[in-house]
């Protein structure tokens, strides 16, 4: 869905602005740490360990604030995110480096760097940074251990030279296992968190829709009622008088015009009743794949639907549901129809369903037209709220209503100029015996 895409969008935005924050203050408590211990130490004159590490604190400082001056431009943060992880394990080699690189006690940092990229990349981005800091930490020890380079120190000692090539090796092997270690345990965490966050933000929305539409429903039963009443007087007066009242072509005319408008408001209030307070319905069993290739024949030959729109269907056989055959009906007929026409032109409406875990069953139908936008999207569920040039917009609003009774609700994903996709779950039954 866009919305939630745009959400996702959001939310990394807020958790990159907190990470080059703290960079910032983490970068400013290191510049601190070292003057401290090069006061203290007596060392004013600049050895070339503690040349790097201000270079290396100062290079920090500018990307950081060069992070920050350029966020708001950046259209693609997840990449910019990765760039900016991809740039402190590197920064993190540089220190382990500079304080004695086999000795360094720095080398927990990578587990730092692995654990708040799983916070922003989740599980892939947290093992893409296992692997570099493990590439990064390999390449360092072992260009010291062949004397390639020497590490730079606060000591200026070169402790490598005192282990076994087996302890070196063994020390690279757990520093490279606690990586993906940390990586695949922080990134299960994120993912879980992650989903938990998604359950709970379609929860609160089903809430809220549910909420509106009880509300909405209530208000709607005592207008329709109110309105249902002055409708049928009406109607029956003018049939009555179209009988007794000499013929006059111009009067008779008139009088179609108005039986015909209230014939079609008497639906309009039909259909929001049927929104407002479902009927119970005749619950049987109903084997789904039977019931709804009839309905779909129906629909094909209906002049609702749009003669250039192909319908596909893919039905898993022997499902059997509990359901009033005239719900299923209006459930699947209204989607059916809603599909038809997000599509101009020629266009495929497809109709599948298939079993799910926990004895489920899944209805699914989905089209290649227009798409749903972010602002409709909230409202596509509102009565009388339509974007097309003809229908009420109580189509949806019925639909979910009617679910609501079975304890079930529509999900929505939908991109604009792709297409939607409309799914509901229903419990799957035995078959009759």
């Amino acid at each position: 869905m866009p919305g939630f895409s745009y959400k996702l969008e959001d939310d990394l935005s807020h958790k990159l602005g907190w990470v080059m924050f703290l960079r910032i203050i983490f970068t400013s408590l290191l510049l601190g740490s070292t003057t401290v211990l090069q006061f203290s130490e007596k060392s004013f004159p600049l050895t070339g360990s503690l040349l790097i590490f201000y270079g290396l604190i100062t290079t920090i400082f500018l990307l950081s604030f060069c992070f920050v001056f350029i966020f708001k431009y950046i259209k693609r943060k997840l990449i910019f995110a990765y760039i900016q992880i991809g740039i402190d394990t590197f920064a993190v080699t540089i220190i382990i480096f500079v304080t004695g690189s086999f000795a360094s006690i720095f080398s927990f940092l990578y587990l730092v760097v692995i654990i708040y990229s799983s916070m922003l990349l989740f599980r892939k981005g947290s093992v893409v940074m296992a692997v570099l800091c493990s590439i990064q930490y390999g390449l360092l020890i072992d260009l010291e251990y062949y004397g390639i380079i020497n590490p730079f120190s606060m000591d200026g000692g070169n402790a490598i030279v005192n282990y076994a090539w087996s302890q070196v090796l063994f020390k690279i092997v757990i520093t490279m296992a606690a990586c993906f270690a940390v990586a695949f345990l922080s990134g299960f965490l994120s993912e879980q968190l992650r989903r938990t966050r998604n359950k709970l933000s379609t929860l609160e929305d089903r809430i809220k829709r549910v909420e509106k539409m009880a509300y909405m429903g209530e208000m709607a039963a005592g207008i329709t009622h109110e309105v249902k009443n002055p409708l049928a007087s009406l109607s029956g007066s003018i049939q009555i008088l179209r009988k007794e009242v000499p013929y006059n072509p111009e009067h008779d005319k008139l009088m179609q015009i108005i039986l015909r408008e209230t014939d079609r408001l008497n639906a309009l209030v039909n259909n929001f009743l049927l929104f407002a307070k479902p009927p119970a319905g005749n619950i049987k069993k109903i084997e789904l794949e039977s019931a709804l290739k009839e309905i779909v024949k129906l629909f094909e030959k209906d002049k609702a639907g749009n003669s250039k729109v192909s319908i596909t269907s893919e039905f898993s056989s022997n499902i059997w549901i509990e359901m009033d055959p005239v719900h299923l009906r209006q459930v699947t007929w209204n989607l059916l129809l809603n599909a038809a026409e997000a599509i101009e032109g020629e266009g495929l409406v497809g109709i599948k369903t298939y079993p799910l875990k926990h004895n489920y069953a899944c209805i699914e139908i989905s089209d290649n037209g227009c798409g749903i936008t972010d602002g409709s999207m909230q409202s596509i569920f509102d009565p009388f709220f339509t974007t097309k040039s003809r229908g009420t917009g109580l189509g949806l609003s019925i639909v979910h209503s009617i679910l609501e009774h079975y304890d079930t609700w529509l999900d929505v994903e939908s991109e604009v100029d792709r297409g939607t996709k409309f799914s509901f779950k229903v419990e799957r039954r035995d078959p009759p015996t």
